[in-house]
């Protein structure tokens, strides 16, 4: 009896023992067979200005409105103290300057500091820092000098924590600019700029600016350098610019014109951001491009960070979802003189009408542009009949310059269908699909260029983001469970590299008080900025490229969901290292060896993972590093790299070859 007793107490022990025992998995890579060639821009960034993009987000300025060229011409500033009939008056010189045409009037009449002025709300607020300088100019014009600007910086508790004063000299008809330098003595997310008027005259006003002097490169009237910090990090490949949507326009005297974007800046014609009233769910009336980032900045950008430039052009059609305006096709050669211009002025000598504009402005260099896209998320025979009129035109002046095309909206169904078999045909260089599902679909098209043909067009993922609710839902986040799946879907564009050329996330900013739509790569505030886990996912693949991919097998098959696997390899012959991406979707930590055929291992590397039990963990402005990469190094034992992979982790291993 005792036996027996002993043995019923063994059983369970034993079968504890059997279940804590985990089995590796063994990949087998295969690092001399090198099936594709992975392209330098594989991984870019796409910048759309939505989500306030651009004014109240990259784009440095913080004051709104500042030309008085909104619908309503004084949204965004309130009028201070008392003021009479006709003191404040916007007035229209439309005829003598389109571009820019209201200016301010104010008219003074023996006013002390406080008794009027204007204060301007910035965009949700003004992002102030303690101790930083700020730079305040304005455009004027006065009959007589007699007025005098006090500024001041307030905080949310109506507290000055910044003065300035400027005295515009000089009387004439001729508009000047007069600037002004102060710092700020306390940091505010949402502080305001009042003005304050004092003396007697009347004094015209336009172009009033406010410039923290922290930009990108401290270039005055730049960049917001926090933000574009965030993309540097990720080495993009490339930028593709300016849009998106707004490329379109709700219809087509809203579409967006490059040659109206560069040049002085208050001669940059403003028009309504075609996300101003798009969404009912998310109204932002005051929403406006001043085109302070323009086609020249967009191309400095890019060359700052080391990115090739993709501008897209207008096609000849307004949005298809609003107006489906389009233009005849007897009428499209502004639009085609627009595409061939805009190649001159990327890449023409000082001595070109349009080089030369470019050199003006203070690049003697060309920007060496490759490539141009030609509509976006266009679709139908109306599409494709002017593509093909583009094509001809630039193709016979400049050969060399790649075409990117659209196919349309959606990455199936007849649109796509129809699109893809024309674009083939006509050898377009590269078709740009758009991918916005549920993080179900991006596990299950993995392979989804698996069996793609390996001549003729390319394709460009260039949007791509997994919906944790649905498209356009307000409820859509940026967790882990769209990240991961991102990943997992990325291991099968770089398996297949010879067939993708380039991938980017979208939309790629969101300010926290101004969005338009869900989810997206970076989020900030006024003063913030932190990357999403999706943001992590891309990053991690555009800092490991390598060179050339390599077959990487599980059970002698393609790494793509079996067990909730997903794998992707490379080699950098630069470097000689072998890079690894693996994808554990499931809720279970395992251990997996890799093993490569026809190569020594170095005695150590790095695995880098990323990683959370939690599939609705999110990073915020609080904690923006929740979900962020860790790396620890990683030995190798009799010829294997031998790694515990997380539960719902993506990890990516640098090993070098001997």
């Amino acid at each position: 009896m005792k036996k027996i007793f002993k043995l019923l107490f063994a059983i369970p022990v034993f079968l504890i023992s059997i279940q804590s025992i985990v089995f590796s998995q063994t990949f087998k890579i295969k690092p001399n067979q090198h099936t594709a060639t992975v392209s330098p821009n594989m991984w870019g960034v796409f910048f759309e200005d939505i989500n306030m993009g651009a004014d109240g987000g990259i784009y440095a300025e913080l004051i709104k409105n500042r030309s008085f060229e909104f619908y309503k011409p004084l949204m965004g500033w309130t009028v201070l103290g008392k003021k009479e009939e006709g003191d404040l008056l916007v007035l229209n010189r439309e005829a003598t300057n389109s571009a820019n045409p209201r200016f301010l009037r104010a008219k003074v009449n023996n006013k002390r500091k406080g008794d009027m002025g204007i204060a301007n709300e910035g965009f949700r607020g003004m992002g102030i820092k303690s101790g930083l300088r700020y730079d305040f100019s304005v455009m004027y014009r006065q009959a007589n000098p007699g007025v005098k600007m006090h500024l001041e910086l307030i905080n949310s508790k109506n507290e000055v924590i910044g003065r300035g004063e400027i005295s515009p000299s000089g009387a004439g008809d001729e508009w000047k600019k007069q600037s002004v330098s102060f710092n700020a003595t306390a940091t505010e997310p949402k502080a305001k700029l009042n003005i304050w008027f004092e003396g007697s005259g009347v004094v015209d006003l336009d172009m009033i600016s406010l410039f923290p002097s922290d930009t990108w490169k401290g270039r005055p009237g730049g960049m917001r350098a926090d933000m574009i910090q965030l993309l540097a990090d990720m080495k993009p490949g490339f930028i593709r610019f300016p849009g998106g949507c707004i490329v379109e326009g709700h219809d087509l005297s809203l579409r967006y014109q490059w040659k109206k974007t560069i040049g002085p800046v208050e001669e940059r014609e403003l028009i309504v951001n075609r996300w101003n009233s798009e969404f009912a769910h998310r109204p932002t009336p005051d929403y406006f491009q001043t085109f302070g980032l323009g086609f020249f900045e967009y191309f400095q950008i890019a060359e700052d960070i080391g990115a090739e430039p993709l501008p897209i052009l207008n096609c000849g059609m307004a949005c298809q979802f609003n107006t489906a305006e389009v233009v005849p096709l007897d009428q499209l050669e502004p639009y085609i003189q627009d595409a061939l211009d805009l190649i001159e002025f990327a890449n023409g000598d000082a001595n070109s009408k349009w080089g030369k504009v470019r050199a003006e402005m203070g690049h003697p260099k060309s920007f060496n542009l490759k490539m141009l896209g030609v509509g976006n998320e266009n679709w139908g025979p109306q599409y494709v009949e002017r593509l093909q009129v583009f094509q001809k035109a630039i193709k016979a002046k400049y050969p060399n310059i790649e075409i990117i095309a659209s196919s349309g909206t959606d990455p199936s169904g007849d649109r796509f269908d129809y699109l893809n078999a024309e674009l083939r045909k006509m050898k377009v260089e590269v078709i740009d699909e758009h991918f916005y599902r549920r993080p179900e679909w991006f596990l299950e098209n993995a392979a989804r260029y698996d069996n793609y043909p390996r001549t003729g067009s390319k394709v460009f993922a260039g949007e791509y983001a997994a919906q944790s609710d649905k498209t356009v839902s307000v409820n859509n986040k940026n967790n882990w469970q769209t990240a991961i799946a991102e990943a997992a879907f990325l291991t099968g564009l770089e398996r297949n590299a010879d067939v993708v050329v380039m991938a980017s996330y979208a939309p790629l900013f969101a300010h926290v008080d101004g969005w338009q739509w869900t989810p997206d790569m970076i989020w900030v505030d006024n003063l913030r900025s932190y990357g999403t886990p999706n943001y992590h996912v891309q990053k991690l693949y555009s800092t490991n490229k390598g060179t050339n991919v390599v077959p990487i097998l599980l059970d002698n098959k393609t790494v793509s969901g079996q067990d909730g696997y997903y794998a992707s390899a490379t080699v950098d012959k630069n470097t000689k290292e072998l890079i690894i991406k693996v994808v554990n979707n499931s809720d279970k930590s395992r251990n997996a060896d890799f093993e490569a055929e026809g190569i020594r291992f170095g005695s150590k590397g790095t695995v880098t993972s990323v990683a959370s039990g939690d599939l609705e963990a999110v990073n915020s402005l609080d904690k923006p590093a929740e979900i962020s990469p860790k790396q620890t190094p990683v030995s190798v034992k009799n010829k294997k790299v031998e790694v515990r992979l997380a539960p719902y982790s993506f990890n990516v291993i640098r090993i070098k070859m001997i």
